[in-house]
């Protein structure tokens, strides 16, 4: 009754009507919603100071049936927490572990997926001042530091990954251009490292670490001119993609560290890349504005996409979509269930290519490979793409110099703002 009268005599327009939000002497008093106001950190981002905000997931196997659990960076923090799906609100002012640091701050952060327990895990934090740190948010105990006095590289991390398959072994890109591989189980020089030369390419160089005993980092990966700004392991784990603030995309074969492709983007760096679940694809994003998909196998651009306005900072698959459709498709409802059902539908992915050789070829039944993605801009906008059998496999082959005026559909933005470029 009191807000009601309040808000009336704060000058509405209506006298029913309430107001969200007033002043008073003592400050701003304005009506959130339960998310809004639990939210960890309410201070308005800064795009000039903040870092942005990157999300982990990981299972833990749980036996209650709840195993999934999510890191996140906001600020000089780091929040970890059960996530019980979209359709489930999460109480944000509960974490599991908090952690709040001073001097420097977390970029990013990989869990390790083949170790992860519902007693443990082990998660990687990679900062801003260069240093990576090991911890496990269950157990709250903080395990190892790695560069801790900053003798191995001094820029910003900008992305770190554990290599897959592998329970020690973890990947590390900094803004200066260079990757380095630790191992957990070794420690760091108290001197800066020397480096004698392992393989060297174009545009690239591999070192290794020289020293009498084995000491972190294992290997120093060059690439390219300007900042590494992210990579990404294929699906079987054999190839690394990396896309540098030079504009390249450099696909390696991890283990024998040789090259195995490049892409440019059409102007500016590039700054995030993602495969296909079943490996066959690339796709990348950047200061071109634009969204790029390589093919791994051909070695080359098969479209461009313009849905943004802004920068592309983010780019990942849809493996629920990624599928094979028949005249009989699978119906979808996007539940939880659904998404257990699924389970993040690699088995459908990873079986588009036999599904397609064992079919009849007297079979008159309309067969439609798909493959979704999605993007994030800093012009805030979240695009959703389809890369349909029409681009994947055009009736004419495409010469080299217009395989970038392939056809893509962004289902987010508003009409007339994406497709051909």
């Amino acid at each position: 009754m009191l807000l009601s009268k309040m808000a009336a005599e704060g000058g509405g327009k209506e006298m029913n009507e309430i107001k969200t939000q007033f002043t008073t002497r003592e400050g701003l008093y304005k009506l959130l919603s339960h998310s809004e106001y639990s939210r960890p950190n309410r201070v308005p981002f800064n795009s000039q100071g903040s870092n942005p905000v990157r999300v982990s997931f990981v299972n833990v196997n749980d036996q209650s049936g709840n195993g999934d659990r999510l890191c996140f960076n906001v600020g000089r923090e780091l929040y970890f927490y059960i996530y019980k799906g979209v359709r489930k609100a999460a109480d944000l002012s509960k974490p599991i572990d908090k952690r709040i640091y001073k001097g420097t701050q977390p970029t990013c952060h990989d869990f390790n997926h083949l170790t992860a327990t519902a007693e443990s895990v082990s998660l990687l934090v990679g900062f801003s001042a260069g240093q990576v740190q090991l911890i496990d948010p269950i157990k709250k105990e903080t395990s190892k530091l790695f560069n801790e006095e900053r003798l191995i590289d001094k820029s910003r991390v900008t992305c770190v990954k554990w290599v897959p398959g592998s329970e020690s072994l973890f990947l590390v890109a900094h803004s200066s251009g260079n990757m380095y591989l630790y191992n957990v189980e070794h420690t760091c020089g108290t001197t800066a490292p020397h480096y004698q030369l392992l393989k060297q390419g174009e545009s690239f160089a591999v070192h290794t670490c020289k020293s009498k005993s084995t000491r972190n980092p294992l290997l120093k990966w060059t690439v390219g001119e300007g900042a590494l700004n992210e990579f990404a392991f294929s699906p079987d784990g054999k190839f690394l993609a990396c896309v540098s603030q030079d504009g390249f995309l450099r696909v390696f074969n991890f283990d024998s560290v040789e090259l195995h492709g490049t892409m440019k983007s059409y102007f500016g760096g590039l700054l995030c890349v993602c495969w296909s679940p079943d490996g066959k694809y690339i796709v990348t994003g950047g200061e071109d504005d634009l969204v790029t998909v390589w093919s791994f196998v051909d070695c080359r651009v098969i479209a461009r996409g313009h849905g943004h306005k802004s920068w592309v900072s983010v780019v990942a698959f849809d493996p629920y979509t990624t599928s094979v459709e028949e005249s009989d498709p699978m119906e979808f409802s996007g539940s939880d269930e659904d998404f257990q059902d699924l389970h993040f539908g690699r088995d459908r992915a990873n079986s588009t290519q036999s599904r397609l050789s064992k079919r009849n070829s007297t079979d008159s039944r309309p067969v439609s490979v798909t493959y979704r993605f999605g993007s994030v801009g800093q012009d805030t906008q979240l695009c959703l793409w389809d890369l349909t059998e029409d681009i994947l496999f055009p009736h004419q082959p495409l010469s080299r110099a217009r395989t970038h005026t392939n056809v893509m559909n962004a289902t987010s933005p508003p009409a007339g703002s994406g497709g051909i470029f």
